[in-house]
């Protein structure tokens, strides 16, 4: 074990965007962090009402309104979650921080297929409304274009997208109120379809077993609500909570009054004949055809302001998983706008591929979409549950009541059961596209036994091949000796065990430098150090364990200085939970997880 006081010896510089982070950026009030994941989830009022019809009936409203509670469950749960560990990255961060770094990309694995589903869905979808004013646009072209232009807004830059996406969501929001009064304006001049579908309802349905189906299948009305977790380090302090607010308002008031209009103007068989376009048809039958028309663009505008999310999402969970090398490192590149433009072309490629591949099918991805963000949301209750157990001390603004999280847990997982009851296909479909998401995933995890692997076979079978010998060595110690910084606060061996264990199973970097800061020296808590880093060696022989000792204390700015100093990014560094008497958050700390 090395010991120094002032310095430690250098190691390769990471990029300069590592250390710098997201610090000089503008960040997102609001409405304009509303309006982005807003547009995703709101999008739902377009067909769920006509979903909730086909399987709860008359109860469709009822069943809208047991999400709408499912819904608040998760926002406090959300809260707790992401306003204690502010990064982006959503269940993938909050698994991160709570348990093993490979449980977190599985998470990570349901989310981005969330997201790739929402966008090729979305972005189909809105070509197929453009589509019935403008019949001579073919839809894969006009969906090609949609993916094509909206990653353009995002590699302009989150501020600049996050205009287009807030006008989008006040002429989506207008539009739905503009329904809703003419609907009820046509209701009290002409009879309507209420008490036939009522007594339907009271003689032929099994109520519970309806209102099962179609809360499982009302739950598609929420998707979308984990998109602002996934960005929440380019929102101002504070707003996140407000998103989760104001989404959760959105669905609750205009889905159940949706369907509550559509089942007061038409038959339950003429909703389930319309559910492809229920509101256009809702419009065309109390507005005319200028209503169907406003409503028509604005179901284009709104889903395609879903492709927008889906592209700003994935590219903050992408760089924070690339961040802790579970892709390749290349994908880090920024441009001279600051957006990391690699990750989203990439990801619109995916789409497109996906999009030809599929034909415009896209019953495959719908289940794929269904199964991913209930997994999500589940996966991100259970997070909340490893935190409370598993991170006891770290800081909280609010804490999410046991049964308020158990209850929302069991409600997605019920959810999902319900979807694959309803239809088993989906769950088939979703394998297809989970399975090869974790292969790469599992690839870039065991990096390591794979390289050495490789250098076994070198070795054994092509022991001239000096150079290529040498080029994997040297891959493997470039990955091995990236370092690693670790504050303690003490020598205390339970807590350093476990510190070094979550080391030796997550990480690929065998090189720890330990900090200890402190505000008077003690010899004999240096001596108390020094012993159980001694043990710690003899326990975890791989580890090379350095010691440095700094006279200060810890907080931002010392975290920002050693940093720069050491020449560390902030993610590879780790710490205990912060404590509630500590003055700063794990957001001022830029990155530093929490691994004991």
């Amino acid at each position: 074990m090395k010991h120094s006081s002032e310095s430690a010896p250098r190691v390769t510089a990471p990029p300069q965007e590592l250390l710098e982070g997201e610090a000089g950026k503008e960040r997102l009030s609001q409405w304009y962090a509303t309006a982005i994941c807003g547009n995703d989830i709101t999008s739902s009022c377009l067909y769920v009402a006509a979903i909730a019809t086909v399987y709860a009936q008359a109860l469709a409203p009822l069943a809208l309104l047991i999400v709408g509670g499912i819904l608040y469950l998760y926002r406090k749960i959300y809260t707790e979650v992401v306003e204690a560990l502010p990064l982006n990255g959503g269940a993938y961060n909050c698994l991160l921080n709570s348990t093993r770094k490979f449980s977190a990309a599985l998470a990570a694995c349901l989310t981005l297929l969330s997201y790739l589903a929402t966008a090729v869905i979305s972005a189909k979808t809105a070509a197929e409304y453009i589509e019935t004013l403008v019949p001579f646009l073919p839809p894969m072209e006009v969906t090609v274009v949609i993916l094509v232009v909206f990653a353009s807004l995002t590699i302009v830059g989150i501020t600049e997208s996050s205009r287009v996406a807030l006008a989008i969501f006040i002429f989506h929001l207008t539009s739905l109120t503009l329904l809703l009064g003419v609907g009820v304006t046509y209701l009290i001049y002409h009879s309507g379809a209420w008490a036939q579908n009522w007594q339907f309802l009271r003689q032929e349905v099994h109520w519970p077993t309806a209102l099962f189906f179609g809360v499982s299948a009302s739950l598609l009305g929420v998707s979308g609500f984990e998109s602002s977790a996934n960005f929440v380090e380019q929102q101002q302090p504070g707003v996140f909570r407000l998103t989760l607010r104001n989404m959760w308002v959105a669905v609750l008031v205009f889905n159940p009054l949706i369907s509550l209009l559509a089942l007061s103007l038409l038959p339950i068989p003429e909703i389930v004949k319309h559910h492809d376009d229920l509101l256009s048809f809702v419009g065309l039958l109390t507005g005319g055809k200028t209503l169907h028309t406003v409503v028509v663009i604005e179901a284009g505008l709104v889903l395609s302001g879903a492709v927008l999310t889906s592209f700003i999402g994935v590219t903050g969970l992408v760089h924070r998983m690339t961040l802790d090398q579970c892709f390749p490192q290349f994908l880090l590149k920024t441009n001279r706008r600051g957006t990391h433009h690699r990750i989203i072309l990439a990801f619109m490629i995916l789409c497109i591929s996906i999009l030809y591949i599929t034909r415009g099918h896209l019953l495959q991805l719908a289940g794929v979409y269904t199964i991913s963000f209930l997994g999500v949301m589940t996966l991100f209750g259970i997070g909340n549950i490893l935190l409370k157990i598993n991170r006891q001390e770290l800081k909280r603004t609010y804490r999410a009541g046991w049964s308020t999280v158990i209850l929302g847990v069991v409600a997605t997982t019920v959810g999902i059961i319900g979807n694959v009851i309803l239809d088993y296909k989906f769950l088939i479909y979703f394998a297809l596209y989970f399975i090869p998401a974790v292969l790469v995933v599992s690839l870039m995890y065991a990096r390591i036994p794979i390289l050495k692997t490789v250098l076994t076979l070198i070795n054994e079978i092509l022991q001239r091949a000096f150079i290529w010998r040498e080029q994997v060595i040297e891959t493997i110690m470039d990955i091995t000796n990236i370092r690693l910084v670790l504050f303690i606060r003490g020598g205390r061996l339970l807590r350093l065990a476990k510190a070094f264990d979550y080391i030796q199973r997550n990480e690929s970097s065998r090189k720890i430098l330990v900090v200890n800061l402190f505000k008077e020296h003690n010899a004999a808590e240096q001596e108390e150090i020094r012993q159980s880093l001694k043990t710690m060696e003899e326990l975890f022989p791989d580890l090379k364990i350095e010691y440095l000792t700094r006279e200060g204390q810890f907080g931002p700015r010392m975290v920002e200085t050693l940093s720069r100093e050491l020449k560390v990014p902030k993610n590879n560094m780790f710490i205990g939970a912060p404590e509630a008497k500590h003055r700063f958050s794990l957001e001022d700390l830029g990155g530093v997880r929490v691994i004991f």
